[in-house]
């Protein structure tokens, strides 16, 4: 009930405001559990493929949104769960990663669809980058369920980082064909087979958005940005120390100068002074 709510008032406006087109709608079953993989270009996707399609769609989320206190964290809370989040604790990357398998198999088993991103993470630059091996092919491969592939377009575009309002243009919805995975049931601690189901599902995402491809994690990607980030901030406090120390040592040369100029001047002047008088 929360969830068809919420989905009329934050789904519809959504649509109407801006628009958004999709294709291959016609490739998520009408009933029983599938597994929705889309690229990660925005904190909308969640919204936006939710927006266009009819059933349910439960994506995973931070425990943190669900733990807040205080009215804020209330009312954050209330949003989540009624948009279809499910909290998942990330204090541990392999408990979170097992707590995100755990929630995508129970939400599987009741019939329904479970949105994943196998990224892991937003593209810090809009390209794709390398699928994370452990949630979505385990899950796919401990249920059965087929895997959509699911490409997000020019999402990352209504509202870049530091951007408070938000564009209004038409995002894009991509939806591929089902991928069967079952031949390798009963595998699912195979990390070669686990390997060869995301990179088999990330390139079909990559020929729906049409992204340049990057064979690395996104995490690591933002590891280095962040890096050279900081580099360039320590290189930019050291050229300004630099110059300080250049000014300070300029500003000390001229008041050396200037003090030998006026003591030269302090004893022409008592040369003058001193000197003989005229008979």
């Amino acid at each position: 009930m929360l969830y068809g709510t919420m989905k009329v008032a934050i789904g519809g406006p959504l649509k109407l405001a801006f628009r958004p087109w999709v294709e291959g709608v016609e490739n998520i079953p009408a009933e029983g559990p599938a597994i929705l993989a889309s690229n990660h270009l925005s904190f909308s996707d969640s919204f936006f493929l939710p927006a266009v399609l009819d059933r349910k769609v439960t994506f995973i989320a931070k425990a943190e949104y669900f733990t807040t206190p205080g009215v804020k964290g209330r009312m954050t809370a209330a949003f989540f769960k009624g948009v279809g989040q499910l909290p998942v604790d990330r204090s541990g990357a392999r408990g979170a990663g097992e707590a995100a398998i755990k929630s995508g198999i129970e939400v599987l088993e009741r019939g329904e669809l479970f949105g994943i991103y196998p990224e892991g993470t937003r593209s810090p630059d809009g390209r794709l980058y390398r699928g994370k091996p452990g949630g979505l092919a385990r899950v796919a491969l401990a249920t059965g369920a087929p895997v959509i592939p699911v490409a997000m377009i020019d999402t990352e575009k209504i509202q870049p980082p530091g951007q408070v309002v938000p564009k209004l243009m038409r995002p894009g919805i991509r939806i591929g064909k089902p991928l069967d995975f079952t031949r390798y049931q009963g595998m699912e601690h195979d990390r070669f087979v686990l390997r060869a189901v995301t990179d088999e599902v990330m390139y079909e995402i990559m020929k729906l958005s049409g992204q340049e491809y990057v064979d690395m994690y996104a995490t690591a990607m933002k590891r280095q940005l962040a890096e050279a980030a900081k580099a360039e901030k320590e290189a930019e406090k050291a050229e300004k120390e630099a110059e300080k120390a250049a000014r300070a040592a300029v500003a000390r040369a001229d008041k050396e100068q200037a003090e030998k100029v006026r003591a030269a001047m302090e004893q022409a002047d008592r040369g003058q002074t001193g000197g003989p008088s005229e008979p």
